[in-house]
């Protein structure tokens, strides 16, 4: 079931961070994209059984900008 829920929501998630990017580093979309692609952040998020996508637009995109600020991935553990 979880494997049917990463497949629907990635994309969603993947969408809204994208916009959320571009909006606050005030880039293209494709900028945006681009940069998020190149992260450590979202080859985590790629990993279903990280379960990183269960978290909210909003700390996911403080994740990101903490990658950026220090250059390493650091996940809550829950």
């Amino acid at each position: 079931m979880d494997s049917k829920k990463f497949e629907t929501v990635l994309p969603l998630v993947t969408a809204a961070l994208v916009d959320r990017i571009a909006n606050e580093a005030h880039i293209s979309e494709d900028e945006a994209m681009e940069r998020l692609y190149a992260s450590q952040f979202y080859a985590a998020l790629e990993q279903e059984e990280l379960k990183v996508w269960y978290y909210s637009v909003a700390k996911l995109f403080a994740l990101y900008q903490e990658e950026l600020a220090t250059g390493a991935l650091n996940l809550p553990e829950y």
